[in-house]
This record gives C-alpha cells, sequence and structure tokens, in this order.
C-alpha cells in the first residue's frame, strides 16, 4: 500500500493507510469499511481511522460526503492543503458513482453568494443527487 498520495505533508502510518484505501477505491467509502481494508496492516479500532479521516480532511485530501456517511479521497490536487475550499458533488441514485467538480466559476458563484450577505465561507460540500449519464442510457 505504498501508492503516492501527492500530499504536501508528511502523514503518519495510519493516515497513509487511510489515504491509500481511499484513493484506490471505486467510489465512497464508510469508516468502517476503511477499518476492513486497513485491518491487516495494524489499524484495529474505529477511532483511529475517525482520527486519520479527521486530518486528513482538513488537509483537503479527502471529502465527507454527508448524505452517504462516506469519504472519498480528493481528485483535484488544488485542494490539497486547503480546507476552504468549495467542492460540488454528483451521485448517482442508482449505480453510487461519485464525481467530484471543483470549478472556478462554481467558486466564484458561491463565495459571491456568501459575500452578499456579508458572510465569511469556510468550507462549501454541494451534493447533487441524480441518475448519471451511463444509468440513463441503460
Amino acid at each position: 500500500m505504498s501508492k503516492d498520495t501527492g500530499a504536501a505533508v508528511d502523514l503518519t502510518k495510519n493516515q497513509s493507510l487511510v489515504m491509500n484505501a481511499l484513493s484506490a477505491a471505486d467510489g465512497p467509502m464508510s469508516a468502517y469499511t476503511i477499518l476492513d481494508e486497513v485491518r491487516d496492516h495494524g489499524v484495529r479500532a474505529p477511532l483511529q481511522v475517525y482520527r486519520a479521516l479527521d486530518r486528513l480532511v482538513e488537509f483537503g485530501m479527502v471529502h465527507r460526503l454527508e448524505s452517504l456517511n462516506a469519504f472519498v479521497a480528493c481528485k483535484h490536487k488544488s485542494c490539497h492543503g486547503k480546507n476552504k475550499e468549495s467542492v460540488l458533488f454528483t451521485i448517482c441514485e442508482r449505480c453510487g458513482r461519485v464525481e467530484e467538480l471543483v470549478k472556478d466559476k462554481l467558486i466564484s458563484a458561491i463565495n459571491e453568494l456568501a459575500g452578499d450577505i456579508s458572510f465569511s465561507l469556510e468550507k462549501s460540500v454541494i451534493e447533487l443527487r441524480g441518475v448519471c449519464a451511463k444509468c440513463r442510457k441503460s
């Protein structure tokens, strides 16, 4: 499990294991699914996974999908090292596929909306649920 995470920070062993599990995954993973993946590498308790996830989210390397109670590795290196980012996810209701979108226009629009009401935005995660193009064709 020595996959390069592209991290600009030094990760602990547990953080690296969790990050590698998420990076190799085909989709979002719950903390307990991550625990199952890393158990053979010395991570034994859910708390160890949650601590690693908290730090990885803080580093901007992992995103939490609230509606799924799951986590995904960040696909955009521009987020890494930042926690103040606006990210949009599309989540397919049929196949569970998750796509991460980080668009400058989106970020600008969200910041403008927040600024219109003098709101100091620190982070926004938007989850759009629907049906992906592949599932619509089937």
